[in-house]
C-alpha cells in the first residue's frame, strides 16, 4: 500500500476568492496529490485547504502553496477575526496510512528549512515537531499575532527554528505534525462577544475545560451573531456532541440560543456516527450497520 499523508494548511485569505483559487491551484498542479476540500470564511478572513498523497508529493504541494501565498497575501493589510501570524499561517502534516508520526515530523523539518532558507520566512515548528515544550501549543506559538511578532521575534525566546529573526509582509508560519483534529464552530443568537468569550474560556482545556478542546470567541458581526470557534484535537476523547451540549447549557445560562454549527474542512466518519448515535439515543449501534461502509469497506 502507498503511504498517505494529509496536509491541512490555513491561509490568511477568505475574502478575495480569486486569490484563494490561485493558491489552491498550486496544489492541483502536483501529480499524485489529491485536493480533498477547501473552504473560506469572510469574517475570519481565512481559508482551510485539505489535500493528501504520498510524502514526496505532499511536501512539494505544501512548498508551492506557501510560495504562492507569500506572493499574493500581504499581512500589513490583512484583517480578520481569526488569530494569524502568516500568509500561510499553519501547515500541519497528519499521518493517514502506513506513515508514522516521526515521518511527518521529518517532513515538517524539511519543509521548514526550505521555507526559511529560500523564502526568508520565519518558521516555528509546533505540536509533535516542536523543538521546545512551550512551542507545542499553536496558540503559544502565535501569541501576539503578526503585529506583535514584529518586535518579539527579535528576542531569544521567540527566535524562529528556521529563517530570519525579522518578519516581512508574508509574516511567519507554524509547520508541524499532529494527529487528526476537527474544526468545529458553534454559532450563538446574540451579538454579545463577551458571552462567546466566556463560554470559550469555560470549554477550552487551557482554562480548565475539556483537555481536547481549543476555543475562542469570534465576532460574526456581518451575520448578526457570535461564534465559539473550536479545534477538537481528539474527538474520541471529547466527542463533538459533548462540546455542543456544554455550549448549549452555558448559552442557556446567558439567555441566548445556539442557532447553528459548522465543521470546517473534513471530519472522521466515526465522529459523525458517534454524534448520530447520541442524539438518536441508539442502543448497541455499530458502524458496521452503515450501508455504505458495508458496501465500500471504508
Amino acid at each position: 500500500m502507498a503511504k498517505i499523508i494529509e496536509c491541512i494548511p490555513n491561509i490568511s485569505e477568505g475574502r478575495r476568492l480569486d486569490v484563494v483559487e490561485r493558491i489552491v491551484d498550486e496544489v492541483r498542479k502536483v501529480p499524485g496529490v489529491v485536493l480533498l476540500d477547501y473552504s473560506s470564511n469572510a469574517d475570519h478572513n481565512r481559508s482551510v485547504i485539505t489535500f493528501c498523497g504520498e510524502p514526496e508529493g505532499v511536501l512539494e504541494a505544501a512548498w508551492r502553496l506557501i510560495s504562492k501565498a507569500a506572493e499574493l497575501i500581504d499581512l500589513d493589510v490583512h484583517q480578520g477575526e481569526h488569530p494569524r501570524m502568516g500568509a500561510t499561517d499553519v501547515m500541519p502534516f497528519v499521518p493517514v496510512r502506513d506513515v508514522s508520526m516521526e515521518e511527518c515530523v521529518e517532513l515538517a523539518k524539511q519543509l521548514g528549512e526550505r521555507v526559511g532558507r529560500e523564502l526568508n520566512i520565519p518558521v516555528y515548528l509546533y505540536e509533535k515537531a516542536a523543538t521546545r515544550p512551550e512551542r507545542r501549543n499553536l496558540a503559544d506559538v502565535r501569541r501576539g499575532q503578526y503585529e506583535g511578532l514584529k518586535e518579539s521575534i527579535k528576542t531569544p525566546e521567540r527566535s524562529p527554528d528556521y529563517g530570519p529573526s525579522e518578519i516581512g509582509k508574508a509574516g511567519a508560519i507554524a509547520i508541524g505534525a499532529r494527529p487528526p483534529l476537527v474544526a468545529f464552530n458553534v454559532n450563538l443568537g446574540t451579538t454579545n462577544l463577551e458571552i462567546a468569550k466566556a463560554i470559550a474560556r469555560g470549554i477550552r482545556g487551557s482554562s480548565g475545560g475539556f483537555v481536547n478542546v481549543k476555543a475562542l470567541g469570534v465576532d460574526l458581526s456581518e451575520q448578526g451573531m457570535v461564534q465559539i470557534s473550536m479545534n477538537m484535537v481528539d474527538t474520541q476523547g471529547t466527542p463533538l456532541y459533548r462540546a455542543l451540549e456544554f455550549i448549549k447549557t452555558e448559552a442557556k445560562h446567558y439567555g441566548v440560543p445556539v442557532v447553528g454549527s459548522e465543521i470546517v474542512g473534513l471530519v472522521p466518519l466515526q465522529a459523525m456516527l458517534d454524534a448520530a448515535a447520541y442524539y438518536l439515543k441508539l442502543h448497541g449501534f455499530s458502524g458496521e450497520q452503515v450501508l455504505e461502509k458495508r458496501i465500500f469497506g471504508f
